[in-house]
């Protein structure tokens, strides 16, 4: 069966927009887990806009599920991450003026360099996935560099503007899947899913797990919303007390 793993950056983004002390990403992290989770995801990004150092070492420390880090294939990172030993790193790509990921990771033609690079993280123990396309030229290069994972890209699908262009960007993922689970890959999802869209995969064999962040923090600013305000109110009520 397939498993959730919950992406916290947006936690960390909304703190800092203030560069103060909350909301707490660790908090987000054991809520998730809490609450089904089988993993928390962080993207510690070059430009730090969102999740810091402190938060992927204190996210590690705490966790009883799996720490999936997310992260640009520089040398700075690699040291982060043998450092911490996350469960697993996913290498992706990375622009500064991006809002977030916008593609897949460029593999082929890079084989042997991302083998070279992932070397020392593989002799660690630390699992590897490559967020790529799904296409497959990608795909048979992630299977070249030796990665156990791979990541499919699924935001060209949750962004696509027509039903039509919807289930063509649907197909090709799952096409995706089956070359990938051939190959011996194990599969991941993720970018751009969310409660209405993931039903398009609800019967696809062959996926490990579904990575989201995104529209789970802004479901949870609205469904949570009321009750903080009440809480609030309740508060300022017994100041006449």
């Amino acid at each position: 069966m397939p498993v959730l793993v919950v992406n916290v950056d947006h936690i960390a983004t909304l703190r800092q927009q203030r560069m103060g002390k909350e909301p707490e990403p660790v908090t987000a992290a054991h809520l998730a887990e809490l609450a089904g989770a089988r993993g928390v995801i962080v993207h510690l990004r070059e430009d730090r806009r969102h999740i810091q150092d402190r938060d992927v070492e204190l996210i590690s420390q705490c966790l009883n599920t799996r720490l999936h880090l997310e992260m640009a294939g520089t040398e700075e990172m690699r040291e982060i991450a043998l450092r911490v030993t996350p469960y697993i790193v996913c290498l992706v790509p990375e622009k500064r003026e991006e809002l977030t990921t916008e593609g897949g990771l460029a593999v082929a033609g890079r084989v042997d360099v991302l083998r070279e690079y992932l070397a020392p993280i593989h002799a660690q123990g630390i699992r590897s996935s490559l967020f790529i396309e799904a296409d497959p030229e990608q795909i048979r290069a992630a299977k070249a560099v030796g990665s156990e994972y791979i990541e499919l890209h699924t935001g060209h699908f949750a962004d696509a503007p027509t039903p039509e262009a919807m289930k063509k960007e649907r197909d090709k993922i799952i096409a995706g899947v089956e070359l990938a689970r051939t190959l011996g890959l194990k599969v991941n999802l993720g970018h751009g899913l969310n409660y209405t869209n993931i039903f398009e995969f609800k019967n696809v064999s062959g996926i490990n797990e579904y990575s989201i962040g995104h529209s789970i923090v802004s479901r949870a600013v609205m469904v949570g919303f009321e009750k903080a305000v009440r809480q609030m109110a309740d508060i300022i009520g017994t100041f006449a007390e």
